[in-house]
């Protein structure tokens, strides 16, 4: 059964489909019209009837190159065209093993040498807690079971990961079922935690430089190498969640490079293939990964894995997005991107100073509150949706985004030429005067 009329679309999408993060009583109200997304180009997404936007959240925070990029479509047609998956349990296959070795050569030398592979980043996250778990274990420090994490942080929807996350809509119907996590508002208030509790953390985990999920609040320069001292002195691990910072967000490779910073888990997703496909990646340390090696009668074995582990299709795709890095010279070409982002934000603040508080920057992201007075700092009601309501306006120009409730969210792809990035600017600003005035 196919149909390519946007009526029946409708229909059989109200009748099936359950979208995430969506109220689907709103969803299927009679009025509202879903937007069928249906090819994309560049920077450009196109909708069932033709009309372009500009993708302003890289699909969701996954499209680095561009969508169609000829690099990334040849990878994938060329490794389809071979096999389209191999179980990584008892088999190994080429891809998976290549892009294995790049990612730790991002690396200093003997530092992330180990690469595991799973689906996306809740499961990325429910590795490194897994592995730091049985870690502890295994080295005879079983009394090393809860975690510190930090106070609006997001890691993810399964349950491990969402009881990490310290924003109550996703978590708090699901936190006595999940880790015992302790949540921390900034580096201080951990500064502050006893000895004696500390010496029953497994590991901390952060969203380095930046919480995405948050609102896109930064992080003080700073905070995350004296976040690693902090772990260093006390013996428990690191686990930073590059889910979102990873692969160039930030202006370098992985935001833990801002400040030499190297954790014992890291944790990789979303932008990994470029935006095509789902895989993500947990990268640790050889001594982390030697704790697990025995005679299979230990059972030191780690007892974890999905079918679509290391699937060559997805791996191949990942490998041509680094290579894309080198041949289109990409983090040099986004330096003078992220700075004319930033002249922009100025100028957008300057032009909407009632209605635009905080504008925070990191990198090739920007988030950008919306207030109803914003010199007394006065916000709109949550429940009006302000924020969802300036991105449908934005819509409108010819923009796609999606807030984080009145705080709007740009972070296009890292192709976005500086004529698009100012187009991107000004569907923003007519959206806030639409919605604002």
């Amino acid at each position: 059964m196919t149909s390519d009329d946007p009526a029946t679309l409708t229909q059989w999408d109200k009748s099936h489909a359950w979208h995430p993060f969506t109220q689907m009583q709103d969803w299927t109200a009679p009025a509202h019209q879903p937007l069928f997304i249906t090819r994309g180009e560049g920077v450009w997404l196109y909708d069932i009837e033709g009309r372009r936007y500009l993708d302003g959240n890289s699909t969701i925070w996954t499209n680095l190159h561009g969508h169609r990029h000829p690099r990334l479509d040849a990878a994938l047609a060329g490794q389809a065209a071979k096999i389209a998956h191999v179980s990584a349990l008892g088999f190994a296959n080429e891809p998976a093993t290549r892009l294995a070795r790049a990612l730790v050569q991002l690396w200093p030398e003997g530092t992330l040498q180990r690469v595991f592979f799973s689906d996306d980043g809740s499961t990325a996250i429910e590795c490194a807690v897994k592995m730091a778990l049985q870690y502890h274990q295994l080295t005879g420090h079983p009394e090393r079971s809860s975690f510190a994490a930090f106070e609006n942080a997001y890691h993810g929807d399964t349950m491990a990961a969402a009881t990490l996350g310290g924003i109550s809509t996703f978590t708090e119907r699901f936190r006595r079922f999940g880790l015992s996590t302790g949540h921390f508002p900034d580096m201080a208030a951990l500064e502050q935690m006893p000895r004696e509790s500390s010496a029953t953390l497994a590991a901390v985990i952060i969203e380095p430089l930046i919480q995405g999920s948050a609102g896109m609040r930064t992080w003080p320069a700073g905070m995350l190498g004296a976040l690693r001292h902090w772990c260093n002195e006390r013996g428990v691990l690191l686990i930073c969640d590059e889910v979102l910072t990873g692969f160039g967000r930030t202006g370098r490779m992985f935001a833990c490079h801002h400040e030499g910073v190297v954790p014992d888990f890291l944790c990789l997703a979303k932008g990994l293939t470029g935006g095509y496909l789902p895989l993500a990646a947990t990268l640790t340390r050889e001594s982390i990964y030697e704790a697990f090696l025995g005679r299979f009668e230990e059972l030191k074995t780690f007892f974890y894995g999905h079918s679509y582990t290391g699937n060559p299709l997805a791996c191949a795709v990942a490998l041509a997005s680094l290579e894309v890095f080198q041949e289109e010279d990409t983090l040099a070409r986004l330096q003078p991107k992220m700075a004319l982002m930033g002249s922009l934000l100025t100028d957008l603040k300057a032009r909407h100073p009632q209605h635009l508080g905080a504008v925070r920057q990191c990198g090739f992201i920007a988030g950008l509150d919306v207030l109803a007075d914003a010199p007394a700092g006065r916000p709109f009601p949550w429940q009006v949706q302000t924020g969802a309501r300036i991105c449908l306006a934005a819509r409108d120009a010819g923009l796609l985004t999606r807030p984080i409730r009145d705080t709007l969210i740009l972070m296009p792809p890292l192709c976005t030429s500086e004529a698009e990035l100012r187009h991107a600017m000004q569907a923003l600003s007519h959206g806030i005067a639409a919605v604002c005035r």
